[in-house]
């Protein structure tokens, strides 16, 4: 289990419905290290915290695994790292194989997994496609957010080590079934 790449970015206007609104889902990969903070990642925001960032998602991750089905299913666009707003783009982690609850030691940060990400209407106005949400949700490849339990830097490379695990085993997949049904 490893950090492909580390990504940030700072809330940018988006058309939606005909309305300009921010959105913090543009990610770009950065070179070094970057703190992860009680908050968010040093570099990055969001521009609705009523439903992202803060304590409980203060770090969203998405496996790398999911890219060449999103490659498939959205034609002739090009996914960098980033693409779907996270800020770890990590390799070996994936809904099936994590838990609410499980705790993590990336780089000298610690971190605890919350939640499974729900997307919102930012997803289709960056995409396009109002049809992306429905697919996000039915592929239940939908990510998940962490808590920082101790603020340490994490960087490129970075190999991710599974430091405790939760007692009730409720992975991110079970919960995405149960939206699902």
């Amino acid at each position: 289990m490893r950090v492909v790449s580390v990504n940030v970015g700072l809330p940018k206007p988006l058309v939606w419905d005909g309305h300009q609104v921010l959105s913090g889902i543009f990610k770009e990969p950065v070179d070094g290290r970057i703190v992860a903070g009680k908050l968010n990642m040093d570099g990055d925001r969001q521009a609705d915290l009523s439903v992202h960032g803060g304590i409980d998602k203060a770090v969203y991750a998405y496996p790398i695994e999911h890219y060449d089905f999103w490659r498939s299913t959205i034609a002739g666009v090009v996914l960098p790292p980033g693409s779907f707003g996270e800020n770890l783009t990590v390799e070996g982690l994936t809904e099936e194989n994590i838990f609410v609850g499980d705790c993590l030691r990336i780089g000298t940060a610690e971190l605890i997994v919350t939640q499974p990400r729900t997307p919102c209407y930012k997803l289709a106005a960056k995409f396009g496609s109002i049809s992306i949400v429905r697919q996000f949700l039915e592929s239940g490849f939908s990510g998940f957010y962490l808590a920082v339990l101790r603020e340490g830097d994490i960087g490129k490379g970075d190999a991710i080590h599974l430091i405790s695990q939760a007692e009730q085993r409720v992975s991110i997949a079970d919960i995405n079934n149960r939206r699902r049904r």
